[in-house]
């Protein structure tokens, strides 16, 4: 299914005096465009299939983002519009997405994708037909070096650079036997690939690893292979089941002796915390990439964008108590559009013979300070290896809330590099 919206700049005060009054996209006149033809993005949307409660988060924050680029005066003085296409959370309809976005719609980039067994399985098509290729993932992938110039994450920090900035908060305060459990796929091996190096080298073990299909629907046959000598329980869970998988945890423990739990939020992504049947994790910790409920120190900017994207301080849509957003992930893509606003702008591109402009402007970006543009907070992009490094957030739930109780630095996060993208041939 293809859907196609059409949706950089007042002065920042301004538009966020507009956002704290609620009038994020509808505070100023429409602008006069060039007679130029519009920018057309493509968006390859998990739509479908395990990744669906992302994907309609991605695509209601993807239509926030264009109405306030558009209203702010588009990109190079052009309007932009946003094709989405339907990737079914599928690795072969992805590729196949990729194509049907370059070749048929015509589309000038294609951005969006966040499952990383999609973003692999679609990644070298991209590479192919020398489209630019911005992931809103987490995997390592792009980072390793396994992908192709053409493919950029600049919006999202990776997996690697996540566990390995908070594995010394969790060692410190939780414990230090480590039991993972976590989807059997990319991104889960990421997970257990990176936080168990973490965890030795901060002194700890991992002394339990289990694996899940993230297709799985009842976990548990799984459950009772978690260690007794376990002293965190850490686990990261993906899919429609995310729900089934803690509430079931919560029933193999019961009232009894637990160990410290520490969660991505993944696990409960689109998933209320004070859900009955979740009393168990009050006190427990999670992984935030933005934290979903909106804290004492938040900003201005922040303010502005839960307006645009539609989103209360709770985490849940502002039409909706029950709809709680993917919060922790979704800025990625509102981030992502600002960022191919800056590079296009940067390189002047006037059409797709800029394309290797476009990823050339974006390689040579570093400092993204906190803005309206970078709503999670500030960031460095390394051009080298085509990742952004931001910040992690490690929240409590305290009431049924998720109450933020660290925040981890840029540095924190920080690898060597693996690759050099800037060195290959386009």
């Amino acid at each position: 299914m293809t859907t196609t919206l059409t949706g950089f700049a007042p002065s920042r005060r301004s538009l966020l005096k507009a956002a704290g009054a609620g009038l994020v996209t509808s505070a100023f006149a429409a602008p006069v465009w060039a007679q130029a033809a519009p920018i057309k993005l493509g968006f390859q949307l998990h739509r479908t299939g395990i990744g669906a409660a992302y994907g309609r988060w991605y695509e209601r924050t993807a239509q926030a983002a264009l109405k306030a680029v558009n209203d702010a005066g588009g990109i190079n003085g052009r309007p932009v519009e946003i094709v989405f296409e339907d990737d079914g959370t599928d690795p072969k309809r992805g590729a196949e997405v990729v194509e049907k976005l370059t070749s048929q719609h015509g589309c000038d980039l294609i951005f969006g994708p966040l499952f990383s067994h999609v973003v692999i399985g679609s990644a070298p098509r991209a590479g192919e037909l020398k489209v630019p290729y911005l992931v809103c993932s987490e995997g390592y992938h792009v980072a390793s070096g396994m992908l192709n110039r053409w493919t950029m994450q600049p919006g999202i920090t990776d997996v690697r650079a996540q566990v390995s900035s908070m594995a010394p908060w969790v060692l410190a305060n939780l414990g230090k036997k480590v039991t993972m459990v976590f989807p059997d796929y990319a991104f889960g091996h990421d997970h257990r690939d990176f936080f168990t190096a973490a965890v030795q080298a901060g002194g700890g073990e991992v002394i339990a690893q289990i694996a899940i299909p993230p297709t799985e629907t009842s976990f548990t046959r799984y459950l009772p292979q978690i260690p007794a000598e376990t002293e965190v329980l850490y686990h990261v869970m993906v899919g429609p089941a995310v729900l089934t998988f803690v509430k079931e945890l919560g029933e193999f423990y019961g009232s009894g002796a637990r160990p410290q739990i520490f969660g991505f939020i993944d696990s409960l992504e689109a998933v209320d915390t004070a859900s009955p049947g979740l009393e168990f994790l009050e006190g427990t910790h999670f992984w935030e990439g933005h934290c979903r409920v909106k804290q004492a120190d938040a900003s201005e900017a922040e303010t502005a964008y839960r307006a645009a994207v539609g989103v209360d301080d709770h985490g849940a849509s502002t039409s909706d108590a029950k709809d709680v957003a993917t919060y922790a992930h979704m800025f990625s893509v509102w981030e992502t559009l600002h960022v191919i606003k800056a590079g296009m702008e940067a390189a002047g591109y006037q059409g797709t013979g800029d394309r290797q402009k476009f990823v050339e402007a974006v390689e040579a970006m570093t400092e993204m300070p906190a803005s309206l543009a970078h709503v999670q907070g500030d960031k460095r992009f390394n051009g080298k290896t085509h990742q952004v490094f931001g910040h992690q957030f490690i929240s409590k739930i305290e009431g049924g809330k998720l109450m933020k109780v660290h925040t981890t630095s840029l540095e924190d996060g920080m690898y060597e590099d693996a690759v050099d993208y800037t060195a290959q041939s386009f």
